[in-house]
This record gives structure tokens, sequence and C-alpha cells, in this order.
């Protein structure tokens, strides 16, 4: 397995083409929830992959502040369905925070979670600032990680 932290630019367009495919097969299909998925925060985030002979098997997007909210931000979150259950979706967490702490040198995190992932976020020292609400007929929730929490597993 091979990983990746590549800014826009940087993408090739297999890569971007691969990476915009799967979102769309997770948060738009498996999910049934149709929206806009490319958004126009791309152009300004980070994208941290996973792949594994050409197969994107795990993703997500790291946001500056600014793009989403004041704060820094994990977004898009995704594992392959089939490698699901594999520890991908903490080692690519861990990295997201890594990378936002160590090389962007942020010290707060915000996210906007599926609620029922939250118990997986708080491990991270993720806490909830908001209550549930309903984004794509979804329950999610917000949440930050900041300051002395801002340590990976």
């Amino acid at each position: 397995m091979k990983w990746h932290v590549k800014n826009f630019n940087e993408l090739t367009n297999m890569e971007l083409y691969t990476l915009l495919k799967e979102r769309t097969a997770v948060f738009v299909v498996e999910q049934n929830c149709p929206y806009l998925e490319v958004d126009g925060k791309d152009t300004e985030s980070y994208h941290l992959f996973a792949e594994k002979e050409g197969e994107v098997v795990a993703y997500l997007r790291i946001l500056p502040p600014g793009v989403s909210y004041p704060e820094a931000s994990l977004g898009r979150i995704l594992v392959k369905k089939e490698w699901r259950g594999q520890g991908l979706a903490e080692e690519l967490v861990s990295r997201g925070i890594d990378y936002l702490k160590k090389e962007l040198n942020e010290e707060v995190i915000k996210i906007q979670a599926q609620n029922y992932l939250r118990t997986f976020y708080q491990s991270f020292g993720f806490q909830s600032i908001s209550k549930v609400y309903l984004e794509d007929n979804i329950p999610h929730i917000d949440m930050l990680l900041k300051g002395d929490r801002l340590e990976t597993k």
C-alpha cells in the first residue's frame, strides 16, 4: 500500500478522476444522497489517499482554514467498501491529523461527522460542538479537535 498527499495541481488527471469516482461511489451512490459532490473546494485542498495496485482504497480531503470553516478541516473521509474493517480508517484519519499538525502547523481541526461515527472520531480526541442535525437526510454532528488533544493515536 502506498500513501500520497498532494495538492490539487500535483494530482494527475487519472488520480483526480479516480478520487472523484470513489467519492461519488460512496457519498452519492452508496449513501443514496444526490448532491453536488464536486463542490469547488478541491482546488484549495490537499488530497490524502492510499492506493494498492493502482486502486484508491482510502481517501480524505484536508482543507486549510478558511475553505470550509475558519478552522482547518478534514472531509470526504472514505474507505472503499471492500477494504473496510482492516484499520485503514484509523490510519487515514491519523495521517490527516498528523499532516495538519506537522505540515500546516494547525492547532484546531473541525469536522462535520456522520453521527453514527461520533465514537470513532471521539477516539482521536474530537469533541461534539453541536446537536445532531440532518445534512442530506443523514444525521450529522460538528466536532472539534484542538490544542493538547491534537495528538494522533
